[in-house]
């Protein structure tokens, strides 16, 4: 099916430009957090740079995070709308990957919110693999979208 054909039309090209816009805002948040929390970890608990860690990785989640979630979810689940999902396997698998990715995303929000009490579930090396993450998930997303191998 022609994409341009579906229910967006001519949109359908001004929601997919905006659509990888805000995933190129969601994953400069995701490659920062768990290198944040990676420096928040090495700070005493309660100490004054672990507050500035807190002020930190607060507002980058309210700025960037969430924000770029919400609008990456909307507009992408308005593509598959469009285009649907019939034939369209590469499609599943790249869903999938989202999926995971936001909840990778879930994740590192809730261990920053649980190191914000002055808990540190996770090691920092851990942290430091942890940081990786997004990633893998982001070569395999790209690959899928571009490719379409399936």
């Amino acid at each position: 099916m022609d994409a341009l054909a579906g229910w967006l039309g001519g949109a359908y090209t001004w929601v997919k430009a905006l659509h990888l816009i805000f995933v190129i805002f969601w994953m400069a948040g995701l490659f920062i957090l768990p290198r944040y929390l990676v420096h928040q970890a090495a700070e005493a608990p309660g100490s004054a740079e672990d507050g500035k860690w807190v002020e930190r990785i607060a507002r980058l989640r309210r700025v960037i995070l969430t924000p770029s979630l919400v609008v990456v979810w909307l507009l992408g689940l308005a593509l598959v709308a469009n285009i649907g999902l019939a034939g369209n396997g590469w499609l599943h698998a790249k869903l999938v990957a989202v999926v995971l990715l936001s909840g990778f995303h879930g994740w590192a929000v809730g261990l920053s919110r649980k190191m914000a009490t002055g808990a540190r579930p996770v090691a920092e090396r851990r942290l430091r693999l942890w940081n990786e993450a997004p990633a893998v998930f982001v070569v395999a997303i790209v690959l899928l979208a571009v490719v379409k191998p399936f």
